[in-house]
């Protein structure tokens, strides 16, 4: 038997045992054959302070420390490197780029705004009638997200935790204050349970007689393209728009595109739209000189969000040694380091962040 169980092994249950491997031994159930495979291996992977709603933000500046300057020996190359975020407004989108203004220039790096010609120095293929104001923030940063998740994995193995692949939870009951999981690698178990399943964090709920959180899965495509023959697009930054309607970046010698879709599905292995894909064709080729003739790859991820779009971290009050770690909405690689050790500091002394604790959602919610 261990101390720990966590059932989700992308970067939220990464997270969560590497910080509760200092305090007791872990075991991360991954239903997939490889942790991430979801919504981890399929991120924008991009540190921002100007993104999501206040306690987001929080969570993302607690985390940049752990980021910038990892333990030693927790990745072999820097998990976070400069990169920055150009914001257009869009016709008609005066009001809400002021507003995202006056958000932004609160962050630790403000957002500043500039006129169309800088704009163009930083990505010279916008199409200078289409930029009508922009904004740049540049304390926005890439992540190396595969760096970052599997520095968390390798912490908990050293620190003897064990880390269980194809190993989905079929049941999960707790007898004498101690939970047992019924796995496809077989049965584990622990007094304390660790939810962060991601889009099927309310299903793991309902296997261990706890309450939903109404968790919402959207799914969100992305695409690579090439850019334009001779161009070296490594040093532009992420260009989107204040309405959030499109964005695209350097990646790997390509351009990782987006048509910043958010469409509810149920939990699954998402799959790109043909037409998603389209619109963000569409929606870049408007706003920029790109033509683009083809797609070199497309796919799509999950982000799970509740309510008030605040994750959900803390322990059920319903359901004594199950704790909480999901509906990260998007932000989860980016707030991992904090919201990790919130986790680790629910699961050991049960204590709840009221930010964060699932019991703010349940006044409108219909218990299971």
């Amino acid at each position: 038997m261990r101390d720990f169980l966590i059932v989700g092994g992308g970067v939220a249950g990464a997270c969560a045992g590497f910080f509760l491997a200092e305090s007791g031994t872990v075991t991360l159930l991954e239903a997939e054959r490889v942790p991430g495979h979801h919504s981890t291996g399929r991120s924008a992977a991009l540190f921002s302070e100007y993104f999501g709603n206040p306690p987001v933000r929080a969570l993302t500046t607690a985390s940049r420390a752990f980021l910038a300057a990892p333990p030693p020996g927790f990745a072999s190359t820097p998990l976070l490197t400069p990169g920055g975020v150009l914001a257009l407004c869009p016709p008609g989108g005066e009001g809400l780029f002021d507003e995202v203004l006056a958000e932004g220039r609160r962050a630790p790096a403000p957002a500043v705004e500039i006129d169309a010609a800088e704009a163009l120095t930083h990505c010279p293929v916008l199409r200078p009638d289409r930029i009508g104001r922009a904004m740049l923030k540049p304390g926005a940063m890439d992540i190396d997200v595969d760096a970052l998740h599997q520095g968390f994995l390798r912490g908990i193995r050293a620190r003897g935790g064990q880390v269980v692949t194809s190993a989905r939870v079929r049941a999960l009951s707790r007898t004498g204050g101690v939970w047992r999981a019924v796995t496809d690698a077989g049965e584990h178990a622990a007094p304390t349970v660790v939810n962060a399943a991601g889009a099927w964090a309310d299903e793991v709920a309902g296997l261990a007689g706890a309450g939903p959180v109404g968790l919402r899965p959207l799914r969100r495509t992305a695409f690579l393209v090439d850019p334009p023959a001779g161009t070296d697009a490594a040093s532009w930054p992420m260009v989107t728009d204040v309405a959030d309607t499109y964005y695209f970046k350097p990646e790997s010698g390509r351009l990782l595109v987006s048509p910043a879709d958010a469409t509810p599905v149920p939990p699954c292995d998402a799959r790109p739209d043909d037409l998603d894909v389209a619109v963000g064709v569409r929606r870049v080729e408007e706003a920029t000189t790109l033509t683009i003739r083809s797609v070199r790859h497309a796919w799509a991820g999950l982000r799970s969000v509740v309510a008030d779009g605040t994750p959900v971290i803390g322990p059920d009050p319903g359901a004594p040694g199950f704790v909480w770690l999901a509906a990260l909405g998007g932000h989860g690689v980016q707030t991992s380091p904090a919201a990790g050790r919130i986790a680790a500091a629910a699961a050991v002394s049960g204590a709840a962040d009221p930010a964060y604790a699932p019991g703010r959602l349940w006044n409108d919610l219909e218990r299971l």
